[in-house]
């Protein structure tokens, strides 16, 4: 059985391989890590690394896989009262379901992980969510829909930079 600091030093190199690209590296530390803290009865840490795995796993192409592997996590960090890695959790699985062109799935997650980033008070993750669900919604030929959606992402934004502020106002003419 691997000790605390021998799984986070294979954290963090797993968290370097990612860095570098190197993906499928990365995915199995984070794995191996995962399963160490579990082993340890740290169930968030193993969660948040089975979240990392996900998104290596995505960047991968490997959706269905990336989406197995981050869920049930996003229980144990409302169980353990994290909503911003709650929030996480979900906007990863809507990641990979976005990636399997599941769409009414994935704007739902984004939605539930928008809401849960606002209860977090975490408004640029919030505003990343929400850019990506009107993302969904812009493919999908829904532009007015879309655009209520980057409005409120740019809303939700605590710096929007002058980029933003320029296109939340011209966002509102196609409102009109």
């Amino acid at each position: 059985m691997a000790t605390e600091s021998e799984l986070q030093k294979l954290t963090q190199d797993g968290k370097l391989a990612f860095e570098a690209g190197n993906y499928e590296s990365a995915a199995e530390m984070f794995e191996t890590s995962a399963q160490g803290y579990a082993s340890l009865n740290d169930q968030v840490n193993s969660a948040e690394l089975k979240n990392n795995k996900s998104v290596a796993l995505l960047k991968m192409g490997k959706a269905q896989d990336s989406l197995n592997a981050a869920l049930g996590t996003p229980e144990i960090f409302a169980h353990a009262g994290d909503l911003k890695r709650q929030g996480m959790a979900v906007g990863n699985q809507a990641a990979a379901l976005e990636a399997l062109k599941r769409y009414d799935e994935a704007l739902a997650a984004y939605e539930k992980s928008a809401g849960l980033f606002a209860e977090a008070g975490e408004g640029d993750l919030r505003s990343m969510v929400l850019k990506a669900a009107a993302g969904i919604k812009l493919k999908r030929g829904k532009v007015t829909d879309s655009a209520i959606k980057m409005i409120g992402s740019l809303e939700a934004k605590e710096k929007p930079s002058l980029f933003d502020r320029i296109l939340k106002f011209l966002l509102r003419f196609v409102q009109r």
